[in-house]
């Protein structure tokens, strides 16, 4: 957001304007701000960049093509002369300070030109990043390889390949004090519910910040209100297509400059647990493995602690499942092993994540030591502590959302302390308590548990059983869309 004084409008005289720039942008101290000086036709006009930002051939040619009027016969307005030089799709004007240095720090290049006190905007920009690559959280086995990148013009290119609808409408805009930070709402207009569009906008205008150094996570918390609950309340991804599908059932994204993320929204739990890679195959082949995938889910939360509930309460096993617990004594109680494995495993991954290439096999090599052999040859760990423990972890990457994998991971823990101390009630109490906290969420007026509650039929059905497209004939509900009808609308 700009700062809440007046904006200071440019001088006429290109020394005062001159002035100014160096005194606010510190030009001589900072040496990525340049300035380059010319006469054309007798008018004084000054360039203002910001290197590594700017694409010199584009700065280049610029400047070429205003140094040939100088060849040629003086024009009779020489303002008129230089606007019709500029080799540029689109030329916009400033008049105040604050909007060109805005307009320079984002890496557009800003004309003075003496007795005008208007600016002209040219882009020229060229960040640096990296190539459109399939996101490492969201591979498939068959589909397309490119992925959101950090480059915000780059992504709505992306979406806009998949989406050739001339009434998908990318509206942008600036957030925070200091970095002004691009941000851009995607939505199909007539689709999307042009009321959740507009609470978007207006949570975002109302950000009040210094700055998006988290980018797309700071804007979630503000949008969404997240506070200190642990489920993701919007779903971020890395696939153009993912998105694409999305904006096609009415959803909005909002994509941040320098995130790779694209936040999808309003989204419910159930839309952190379905996978790109189920739309790529058959819908029979599609559902099976929904269907493996949800199970994994519910065991990496659910399989720890019952196995631990078994163990403190061997009378409420199953008939036919009485061999389920360690036979030997240990030294350490069941309920401490499985607290150290829990955390034992999260440093892992925490260490894996930060280990450098060369050295992630050794890392590997020290884990199978320490938590395969010989923590068990010492006693601190039973063989079925890192069974089950280790199943869990399984089931927790089967989630396609990491977000709310995390979650997962801190809802298993919890149910560990709670059976640890007080066995079968605790579990009882502590699945109650996590459905009244899951039922009273709401995401942006959404609630976070439908289709179960309130219950839609179809959507549960959609939910379970991968259709074929050419059955699915309306959109979901969730988001409200004002045109419900898919095919032929």
């Amino acid at each position: 957001m700009s700062e809440t004084k007046n904006k200071q409008p440019l001088y006429e005289k290109l020394e005062a304007n001159k002035k100014e720039m160096i005194d606010r942008l510190g030009i001589g101290t900072t040496f990525d701000v340049g300035i380059r000086s010319f006469q054309i036709c007798g008018r004084e006009l000054q360039l203002y960049f910001v290197q590594g930002l700017v694409e010199d051939r584009h700065i280049i040619e610029i400047l070429e093509q205003l140094m040939r009027l100088d060849d040629e016969q003086a024009p009779r307005n020489v303002q008129k002369a230089v606007e019709e030089r500029l080799p540029d799709v689109q030329v916009e004007y400033k008049e105040t300070f604050e909007d060109c240095i805005t307009e320079l720090l984002s890496g557009l290049l800003v004309i003075f030109m003496e007795g005008k006190d208007e600016a002209f905007i040219i882009d020229v920009r060229f960040y640096p990043g990296r190539t459109p690559e399939e996101p490492d959280t969201e591979k498939v086995v068959r589909g397309s390889r490119d992925g959101y990148t950090e480059n915000i013009i780059e992504n709505t290119a992306l979406t806009r390949r998949r989406v050739r609808d001339e009434r998908l409408r990318n509206e942008i805009m600036r957030v925070g004090r200091r970095s002004q930070t691009d941000i851009c709402v995607s939505y199909i207009d007539g689709v999307a519910d042009p009321d959740l569009v507009d609470i978007i906008k207006k949570e975002l205008e109302a950000i009040d910040v210094d700055g998006l150094t988290m980018a797309d996570k700071t804007v979630e918390e503000f949008l969404v209100k997240q506070g200190y609950t642990p489920f993701p309340l919007v779903r971020f991804t890395e696939r153009p297509d993912a998105g694409a599908q999305h904006l096609f059932e009415g959803h909005v994204l909002i994509m941040v400059d320098a995130s790779p993320s694209v936040i999808i929204t309003p989204t419910t739990l159930f839309h952190h647990i379905q996978h790109a890679e189920e739309h790529r195959q058959a819908p029979a082949v599609g559902t099976y493995l929904r269907w493996i995938r949800f199970f994994g889910m519910i065991a990496s939360l659910l399989i720890v602690p019952l196995w631990l509930l078994f163990v403190l309460a061997p009378d409420m096993l199953p008939a036919g499942l009485e061999y389920i617990g360690p036979e030997d004594e240990h030294n350490v109680p069941i309920f401490v092993q499985l607290i150290f494995a829990e955390v034992g495993l999260e440093l892992l991954r925490m260490a894996a994540i930060h280990t450098p290439d060369p050295l992630a096999t050794a890392l590997g090599l020290v884990a199978a030591l320490l938590i395969g052999e010989i923590a068990m040859e010492v006693g601190l760990f039973s063989a079925e502590v890192i069974l089950y423990a280790a199943l869990g972890v399984i089931g927790t990457y089967a989630t396609p959302s990491y977000e709310f994998s995390v979650s997962m991971k801190m809802m298993r823990l919890f149910f560990i302390f709670m059976i640890g101390f007080f066995q079968a009630p605790g579990f009882v109490v502590g699945a109650t308590l996590l459905f009244i906290w899951l039922v009273s969420i709401k995401s942006l007026n959404k609630p976070y548990l439908w289709p179960f509650l309130p219950f839609d039929p179809l959507a549960m059905r959609d939910l379970f059983v991968r259709r074929a497209v050419p059955n699915e004939k309306v959109r979901l509900r969730i988001a409200n869309p004002k045109n419900r009808v898919k095919q032929g609308s």
